[in-house]
C-alpha cells in the first residue's frame, strides 16, 4: 500500500474526489488522524478532519502515479 497526502478545501471538492475515485477500478481509503474510511464514502469523507491534509492510501501500489495524475489538482505540496 502506497500513501500520499491531498487538501479537500471545498465542498466541491470532496465530491469531484469521490466522483473520480468512482472511475478508479481499484480499492482506496482516505486516512486522518486515526480515522481511516473508504474513498468512495462521501459522508465518510465528510467525517473526517478536512482541515488538514488528508491521507489517500492505494492499495495497488502500480496505480499510485496515475491516482496522483487524476487527483492532480488536490495534491498536497
Amino acid at each position: 500500500m502506497k500513501t500520499f497526502a491531498i487538501h479537500l478545501r471545498e465542498i466541491n471538492d470532496v465530491y469531484k474526489l469521490v466522483n473520480t475515485l468512482v472511475a478508479y477500478d481499484g480499492a482506496v481509503d482516505l486516512g486522518s488522524g486515526r480515522y481511516v474510511v473508504d474513498g468512495r464514502s462521501i459522508l465518510g469523507i465528510f467525517s473526517l478532519d478536512l482541515r488538514q491534509p488528508v491521507n489517500v492510501h492505494v492499495h495497488k501500489e502500480e496505480d499510485v502515479e496515475m491516482l496522483k495524475k487524476m487527483l492532480g489538482d488536490f495534491l498536497a505540496e
